[in-house]
């Protein structure tokens, strides 16, 4: 049995507790966290920003020792580097688009500009508008990499580069060469499930190629139930950060699952990971299974929810940006990771009936306290349910 070096960046308990219908208790995300640091894994990812029980679980966490563990998933922002830096963790990871789909939906520029409105990257935007998205991402991806590695800050960094698999390969390599003095790892993700294993082992061998053997991460979700295989050929082609979930969930049909990944390398190629107790696993799966928190099988209706504030707010605007499948319509979930976005694709798209920007504002942080309070998230109908017996208070 050979042993190898692999990072693992566990997202059980951001990413994972992001599918539609799983809520974890703040004493359950504690229990959690010390279970899956009994696995040896290196890194667990926790958002701090998304409310204050996540704050405070991540500063528990700090104040038991686990600061060169807790890495947060932080927004590209220097406040929210600060407010991440202020919980007290010695490393983040910052995360941002590098897809035209996505980077058109979300640059400032663009959204100003009354010629853009209602049009996505698929209608004939100009190479210089693509050029000049890209440029801003850039910018500000490099400003903030600059700042979060600061002398003054002196935060460790890895970079997320969501919807990597589907951004166009050169600039992909910009990106890498560009933030690559800053960086531990960068973070290929598979935002949307498109790879496949061949064209995996394919690109991860072609962008360390063209970066002169950039340290590569890769976070995988599990759209077209390839999740795992495309995972392990990753590694295999030369990725040394490995992230996902135990039990493999995750929004829509979740995330590769770490305890078959891992076990994956050493029963299939005879490779173990250095550091890691594979008889641990056991105790985080059986955990999540007491809880309730089973992954939505790929394809199925479920597989189609969606509860990501940012997701729906892509959504509004390109069904594309999270749904890859012609044949469905994306179902939305209401909790404590929605947005102002969930509620105005409910009452609009659905109801035909809207409202003013500040009422779903006001509908969101009323659903995200019910959310809390009550352990659970809410479907459409029960939001629908709601607004008419006049909880919502618009």
């Amino acid at each position: 049995m050979q042993t190898i070096p692999l990072a693992v960046f566990d997202e059980t308990l951001r990413d994972g507790e992001q599918q539609a219908g799983i809520f974890f208790a703040y004493e359950e995300k504690l229990e959690l966290a010390h279970l899956i640091v009994n696995t040896g894994i290196n890194y667990i990812d926790i958002m701090p920003a998304v409310d204050q029980r996540e704050e405070r679980l991540v500063k528990t966490l700090v104040s038991l020792g686990l600061d060169t563990v807790v890495t947060p998933a932080t927004m590209m922002n220097k406040c929210f580097i600060d407010h991440s830096l202020a919980c007290g963790v010695k490393r983040v990871i910052l995360f941002c688009a590098v897809s035209d789909r996505l980077l058109f939906l979300r640059d400032a520029e663009v959204r100003r500009d009354p010629l853009f409105h209602g049009k996505t990257v698929d209608d004939n935007i100009s190479e210089a508008v693509i050029h000049k998205i890209r440029q801003n991402m850039l910018n500000n991806a490099l400003e903030n990499l600059r700042y979060a590695t600061s002398k003054e800050v002196g935060l460790e960094v890895d970079f997320a580069a969501e919807d990597a698999s589907r951004t166009d390969f050169d600039f992909l390599v910009e990106c890498i060469r560009q933030f690559r003095p800053y960086l531990g790892h960068f973070m290929l993700c598979d935002t949307v499930g498109v790879l496949t294993p061949e064209r995996t082992s394919t690109w991860i061998d072609q962008l360390l190629q063209s970066t002169d053997g950039a340290p590569l991460a890769v976070h995988f979700h599990n759209d077209l139930g390839l999740a795992l295989e495309n995972t392990l050929q990753a590694i295999l082609a030369g990725a040394t950060m490995v992230s996902g979930t135990f039990g493999g969930i995750g929004e829509r049909a979740g995330n590769a699952a770490l305890e078959q990944v891992l076990n994956g390398l050493r029963v299939r190629f005879g490779l173990e990971v250095e550091g890691i107790n594979y008889d641990a696993f056991l105790k985080v799966t059986n955990y999540l299974a007491q809880l309730g928190a089973v992954a939505m099988p790929p394809y199925s209706k479920q597989a189609q929810q969606h509860e990501s504030g940012i997701h729906v707010n892509s959504l509004l605007q390109d069904t594309k940006s999270y749904h890859q499948f012609d044949y469905t319509h994306p179902e939305i979930g209401f909790g404590k990771y929605s947005g102002a976005s969930n509620f105005q694709y409910l009452f609009e798209r659905h109801l035909q009936y809207s409202l003013s920007k500040k009422q779903y504002n006001k509908i969101r942080d009323i659903v995200k306290a019910y959310s809390i309070r009550e352990q659970r998230c809410f479907t459409a109908e029960e939001i629908i349910s709601m607004f008419d017996r006049g909880m919502l208070d618009v």
